[in-house]
């Protein structure tokens, strides 16, 4: 590698919102984030699936003799 074009890499921790740390390597010395891991409803189970405008229902609705022709078969 050529000399003297490379950033510096840092060893920190990225901090979240929440107060989590993790250790990572990075050529920033912080890295303040919102949401991680250990916080975003995706990975703690939390998260809700919102139906807007009664899409499952309008699905059901739309394919109900397909479901109904499947069940018979």
């Amino acid at each position: 590698m050529k000399e003297g074009i490379h950033p510096e890499y840092h060893h920190m921790k990225a901090v979240c919102a929440c107060g989590n740390e993790v250790e990572v390597g990075s050529v920033q010395k912080e890295i303040k984030v919102e949401i991680c891991s250990a916080c975003h409803p995706f990975f703690t189970g939390k998260q809700k699936l919102v139906d807007t405008a009664g899409r499952i229902e309008k699905y059901k609705r739309r394919y109900a003799k397909h479901f109904e022709n499947q069940k018979k078969a």
